[in-house]
């Protein structure tokens, strides 16, 4: 008990429910009388409007829609029923009965020629890498929305990560222009011939965020039909969640298929992997954003006296807009990141032991090794890219892009995926690990954890441990936790998902044939077999 007791006490941690009911006679004292049933007449009264509809023709086109929406909440229905016992906390039981499905349907048009298209599509993306990855996926189906040209994206080389590599440098253009051929038309670069003869350079502007297609259509296509070359620029998160489905799987073939890194990225980060399987059968993968400005801009307080408050209050400063915020609320309201100790903690109290490995992805981490040592002593097995990596990592460290590419193979690749908050990197891997097997990927109950957290020296490791595995229900990344339409679509790609007949549910094991991607997302096709699939699609 000791042992565990040492755990929480570690230095440096830091619209109104009704009763639908139409209306009920009270009883007179003078004459008591048995209430009547309003709720029986009206349930009477919506029985027979629907009889009158469904004689009519009204009802029975949408029979169909019905019975697949009752189909799929009695499948959720019954997970969500197995998920109040215990869970296993490397992977899912009920992970087999689900696949990624993003198959162009055969009523889906081919792409248009480039010739023939409404003119070229400039994108400037913005971010760090992986925002950067939901304007490129997005960018593709605004192109197929506008039947324009989509020229290679432009990455962002001026935001906090100030990191100068080109699209050509993390992403495998060509197998990004092959893949996508029959969906969009992609070019490196808008011809020059067609450039020398334009009378004005290309027009710039930006959209709203989460413009639905109706937008573009309305505001944007007509700008380029007029001027043939347009320019989108801080393209991130500028297209809208729910769109048709087939844009949705589109969406999905652009990020978990066509977005390849490049050669050199993708062997490094294999061999990372391989070295990890070398020394542990399982391992986790933790990706920390705890760098000094998201901690400043989050305006929370994570234990390190003045100090903390007056290095990230300096940084603070940069943001003009931002006002004084309550420390101790932002963290009882669930919007501070967990520190790497808290992490640790959540782990094992969750029944993850201290000898399992640990990868350990991340940008700077403020406070250094002094922050990191917590987790360290949880988890012993504690590794990172530079420590794995050794002289291999050289080429690749002038470039933060590049180096989260690396992270991003490890963490994908991973038996469980965790994160301290839900940032692009979580939101973009969480939604690829329920494409490719719903991999186990924990994101902490912020809300939950937050106040907990804060609280923990007032209760013993047993009470605390129950309350965190009380508190992460629906948050281990069950394929029960994922609801059409809700939250953002590349966290949660809904339309991208597709439940397996049960007749056709087998053991759930790695590679399993019979899944429409062969359940290849528990690990990544290689080159070579995927460049086959690509020509054969080509051809057909």
């Amino acid at each position: 008990m000791s042992d565990k007791l040492a755990l929480l006490q570690h230095p440096g941690g830091s619209l109104l429910s009704h009763k639908h009911e139409c209306f009920k006679w009270r009883s007179s004292a003078a004459q008591p009388r048995k209430p009547i049933s309003w709720s029986l007449i009206c349930g009477l009264m919506l029985f027979c409007l629907g009889m009158i509809s469904l004689f009519t023709g009204h009802v029975a086109s949408d029979l169909e829609w019905y019975s697949q929406r009752l189909m799929k909440r009695r499948s959720y229905f019954k997970l969500e029923g197995i998920n109040k016992g215990p869970i296993d906390i490397w992977q899912s039981d009920y992970a087999k009965y689900f696949y990624g499905c993003s198959k162009r349907s055969r009523n889906f048009p081919l792409a248009i020629r480039e010739r023939s298209s409404n003119g070229y599509l400039l994108i400037a993306a913005s971010g760090g890498l992986n925002q950067q990855r939901t304007g490129i996926s997005d960018a593709v189906v605004v192109a197929r929305v506008l039947n324009a040209t989509l020229v290679i994206p432009e990455l962002d080389h001026r935001s906090y990560w100030k990191d100068d590599s080109d699209f050509a440098n993390i992403f495998d253009v060509n197998w990004f222009i092959s893949y996508l051929a029959k969906d969009v038309t992609i070019v490196r670069r808008v011809p020059d011939k067609f450039m020398r003869s334009m009378d004005k350079p290309p027009y710039t502007m930006r959209v709203p965020r989460k413009s639905p297609p109706e937008y573009y259509l309305d505001q944007v296509l007509p700008i380029l039909q007029r001027r043939s070359v347009l320019q989108l620029t801080k393209f991130d998160y500028r297209l809208a969640n729910n769109i048709d489905d087939e844009l949705q799987k589109l969406r999905c073939r652009a990020n978990y298929h066509a977005l390849r890194f490049t050669k050199p990225i993708q062997e490094l980060g294999q061999k990372l992997v391989t070295r990890m399987r070398a020394m542990a059968n399982r391992f986790i993968a933790v990706h920390l954003r705890f760098e000094p400005d998201m901690l400043a801009f989050s305006g929370c307080y994570f234990g390190g006296g003045d100090k903390e408050r007056n290095e990230l209050g300096e940084i603070r400063k940069r943001w003009e807009t931002l006002t004084d915020v309550d420390a101790d609320e932002e963290r009882r309201r669930g919007r501070c990141p967990l520190t790497p100790h808290e992490v640790g903690l959540m782990l094992r109290a969750l029944g993850f032991a201290n000898d399992s490995y640990i990868y350990v992805a991340s940008g700077e981490i403020y406070g250094g090794e002094e922050t990191l040592r917590p987790l360290r002593d949880l988890f012993p097995n504690f590794y990172t890219k530079e420590m794995l990596a050794n002289e291999d990592l050289k080429p690749f460290l002038p470039f933060s892009s590049r180096l989260a590419a690396i992270d991003y193979i490890v963490c994908d690749e991973s038996d469980v995926f965790v994160t301290n908050n839900n940032g692009n990197m979580a939101k973009i891997l969480a939604g690829r690990r329920r494409y490719t097997g719903h991999k186990r990927t924990i994101r902490p109950n912020a809300k939950r954890l937050g106040p907990l957290m804060m609280e923990r020296d007032e209760m013993d490791w047993d009470t605390f441990a129950r309350k965190v595995k009380a508190f992460q229900k629906g948050f281990m990344g069950e394929p029960d936790e994922m609801r059409p339409g809700r939250g953002e679509f590349h966290e949660y790609p809904y339309s991208c998902i597709c439940e397996r007949p049960l007749s056709d549910v087998v053991d759930n094991k790695r590679g399993d044939p019979q899944s429409e991607q062969g359940n290849q997302g528990l690990r990544e096709r290689s080159k070579e077999e995927e460049l086959v699939l690509g020509a054969k699609d080509n051809e057909a």
